[in-house]
């Protein structure tokens, strides 16, 4: 009787956030309503600087910020990215693998981020991805009425999107050129990609995510778009971040599944019977750049590249390196660093990362997916 319980408070937790998919999505995602990003500002970074987020809310920052808090481990990434990361004074719990973010102050509360520990952190300035905005919409309103500049960002929906959100904290942040640099690296590895697969067919690809996907209008598909796939959600007529059943895998039968390292792919007939799971077709990559609106999602870009067209993969390696007739390759952290590619997921182990770039949301769904499998495999026993 007690494990039924659970086991229902569970399913209405999961009902509560979204239903399958062709319904609303699980999340209350901030629409970005401004123009891109151009660069006005960027060689003169001077202050007061005023602009309007994606709340509509004109901010203004008084004077080069020496103290910047992050409410989401994508606006931290960013920081890291350009070079920023000695500004940053306060970081969310799922910001903890970035290299010296356990110095900085955790500012996450219950359910969301604890203005008392943002106040704490004397900020300049607070940034704040849609993901966080949308489970925390009063505490942004706390904390404004203190005084404290907060930015709020829109939802995700491409990598040009997260090359104009790089560009826009740099220019938030007094680092106006290094954010410029950041997203020319990135549009540069794009592009070059992009001459890579020139002459390729794009398989059908599935991300799969706690039972979520990534359809048109995201960040996620454009990266496995960018990789060299064909996003299969967006084929179905999937948008945003939605729940997929069963008998939609099925009809899609995915040639490709694109996995973040901590979900793996279910395993159950509808998925065993794709081509994918056949073939082993099955791309595991590192969740803090799968799904963080962030710099790295260039690399897990390059890691389905790597793994859906390797000779592609190879060709795109030596534009980085050497350049070519149209551009001039700039190395990037992407070209850097070692990518891999993992042909059939493994359990990863439990880490404190949750589900880091959707905010507390999804990471209800993800624990709620998690408790429903376990309360089913103790009723079967």
């Amino acid at each position: 009787m007690q494990r039924s319980a659970v086991l229902l408070s569970v399913l209405l937790v999961v009902a509560a956030v979204g239903p399958a998919v062709g319904g609303v999505g699980a999340a209350a995602p901030v629409p970005e309503t401004r123009p891109a990003f151009d660069g006005t500002h960027s060689e003169t970074c001077e202050f007061p600087y005023t602009e309007r987020d994606a709340t509509g809310t004109e901010v203004t920052i008084q004077s080069a910020p020496e103290r910047v808090v992050t409410l989401n481990p994508s606006a931290a990434q960013t920081m890291w990215e350009i070079g920023a990361e000695a500004q940053v004074v306060g970081v969310s719990q799922y910001a903890s693998y970035l290299d010296g973010a356990e110095a900085k102050a955790n500012v996450s509360g219950p359910s969301g981020p604890s203005v008392e520990r943002v106040l704490d952190a004397e900020p300049d300035v607070v940034l704040v991805p849609s993901s966080s905005y949308g489970a925390a919409t009063e505490r942004v309103a706390q904390l404004r009425a203190q005084g404290v500049p907060v930015f709020v960002f829109g939802e995700g929906t491409s990598l040009e999107f997260v090359a104009n959100k790089t560009e826009r904290i740099g220019r938030l942040t007094g680092n106006c050129e290094a954010g410029v640099r950041r997203a020319a690296d990135m549009r540069q590895s794009t592009a070059l990609m992009e001459r890579a697969l020139r002459d390729e067919e794009r398989p059908v690809g599935l991300n799969v995510f706690f039972g979520y996907t990534s359809g048109a209008d995201t960040f996620i598909g454009d990266v496995m778009e960018t990789g060299g796939l064909r996003n299969g959600a967006a084929d179905a007529n999937v948008s945003g971040f939605q729940v997929i059943n069963d008998e939609t895998v099925v009809a899609l039968d995915p040639e490709w599944i694109v996995v973040p390292e901590n979900s793996p792919v279910p395993q159950n007939a509808a998925y065993n019977s794709t081509t994918a799971i056949q073939e082993g077709n099955v791309v595991v990559v590192d969740t803090n750049y799968l799904q963080q609106p962030a710099p790295r999602a260039v690399i897990a870009a390059e890691a389905i590249l790597a793994a859906v067209h390797p000779e592609a993969y190879d060709e795109y390696r030596t534009l980085q390196a050497h350049g070519d007739d149209d551009s001039t390759a700039t190395p990037t952290t992407a070209a850097r660093e070692t990518v891999t590619e993992t042909p059939t997921p493994e359990p990863p182990a439990t880490t404190a990362t949750g589900t880091p770039g959707f905010g507390p949301a999804l990471s209800v769904v993800a624990l709620a997916a998690a408790m429903v499998s376990l309360a089913i495999r103790r009723r079967a026993r």
